[in-house]
């Protein structure tokens, strides 16, 4: 899907996701190519209070975005 798709889908994932899934996971948009995305991921982990939506778009060579989730770290331990 293009950014704007994805950005739609991202908000209606989160405004469907309950309070603890929020608190579990981040849901972000990620380029769907899997070597973007996995660069995306691994450097948005590194800092993730320092990307937004538009974040993914410098990863991405192809508008083609997807959305994900994954469960955040746990910082207590």
């Amino acid at each position: 899907m293009n950014y704007t798709e994805a950005l739609k889908h991202k908000k209606e994932s989160e405004k469907n996701a309950d309070a603890s899934v929020a608190d579990l996971f981040h849901i972000v948009i990620t380029p769907a190519n899997t070597d973007e995305s996995a660069k995306f991921i691994e450097d948005f982990l590194k800092s993730p209070e320092s990307f937004d939506d538009e974040s993914c778009k410098k990863y991405c060579s192809d508008d083609e975005y997807e959305v994900v989730s994954f469960k955040k770290e746990n910082d207590d331990h």
